[in-house]
């Protein structure tokens, strides 16, 4: 039995510690479906608060150790935000030099987390969203590819495979042969492909579901409508085997939920995340009588909002 007295760990950097994210039992979002456990990945655990903390980190490292990035160079890619702050305290964890290019109506807060750790933020067309802040950091790089290391998000095999070797086996470690069913939104697709690539290797079927927004014009920030978006190159539909389309009202509605029955303040990715895997608990509870659901959270509530205003200028 492990014991009651756990040590802290000791880390020789902030990088280390990315992973090992809490399961958390969702009892009263999922209280319709008593048979069936649902838990939640807490991936705003991570150091830089987000699921993209594990992309960025293997993304960034792989690079460095393959000579691809060093020296000066300076990391540069297109974010929605979550990657991007990844980047930043990565970056500056590492002495590496970072610059973002991003729609200029991403929230304030994570411009404002993104600046803080000495990053440069280029912004792109808002009207363009993810799709034409990719486009325009392409356009950056071409001009001037000595200057940059573009690690592209969208196109790089790390970022599924950070998922793979990371979130995947710590879900079969904490559940096992209970795990019935992974539930994780479609971005960049890394998170997705890459455990459900992992979870399909195991010895008892898991049904791996993919969430989409509903519509091309939606209020899920992060979340991609593949069949009016970029495609990323990444992306892998074999890999798991059903999509989920949830609407902006229902996840902003499950976010508000999980602030009020579960104390967890969420972004409204996740709130589509914990909405399609209640719905699945709700369907097994009936036809199955039991089951095991996980979803990916991707990342706190607050990442939404305005900060307070850093007010070191009045304290002298």
């Amino acid at each position: 039995m492990r014991s009651s007295l756990v040590r802290s760990r000791r880390l020789a950097s902030v990088i280390e510690a990315v992973g090992d994210t809490p399961l958390v039992r969702l009892d009263r979002v999922a209280r319709e479906a008593p048979s069936v456990e649902v838990y939640a990945k807490l991936e705003f655990a991570n150091p830089g608060g987000s699921v993209k903390d594990r992309a960025a980190k293997r993304m960034m490292t792989k690079a460095i150790e393959a000579g691809e990035l060093g020296g000066g160079k300076i990391l540069i890619d297109s974010t929605s935000g979550n990657t991007g702050v990844a980047y930043s305290i990565f970056g500056a964890a590492l002495g590496v030099p970072v610059r973002l290019v991003m729609p200029s109506n991403v929230s304030r807060a994570r411009k404002d987390i993104t600046r803080a750790f000495g990053t440069e933020i280029i912004f792109s067309d808002p009207m363009e969203g993810s799709d034409g802040a990719i486009r325009h950091v392409r356009e950056i790089v071409a001009k001037d590819p000595e200057t940059y290391f573009y690690p592209d998000q969208y196109s790089n095999p790390n970022n599924p495979l950070a998922h793979y070797h990371g979130t995947a086996v710590e879900i079969l470690d904490a559940l096992g042969d209970r795990l019935t069913h992974f539930v994780a939104g479609i971005g960049t697709s890394g998170t997705i492909v890459g455990t459900s690539r992992r979870l399909k290797e195991h010895t008892r079927p898991i049904r791996c579901v993919a969430v989409e927004p509903t519509e091309p014009l939606h209020g899920l920030e992060g979340l991609k409508h593949l069949a009016s978006s970029l495609v990323p190159a990444i992306h892998d539909a074999s890999a798991y085997d059903e999509t989920f389309r949830v609407s902006t009202e229902e996840g902003w509605d499950m976010a508000d939920r999980l602030a009020r029955e579960e104390a967890l303040h969420v972004g409204h990715s996740s709130g589509a995340n914990v909405f399609a895997a209640v719905e699945i608990a709700k369907e097994l509870h009936r036809t199955a009588g039991g089951g095991c659901v996980v979803a990916i959270v991707c990342d706190r509530g607050d990442r939404y909002f305005a900060p307070m205003k850093w007010e070191k200028r009045y304290l002298w």
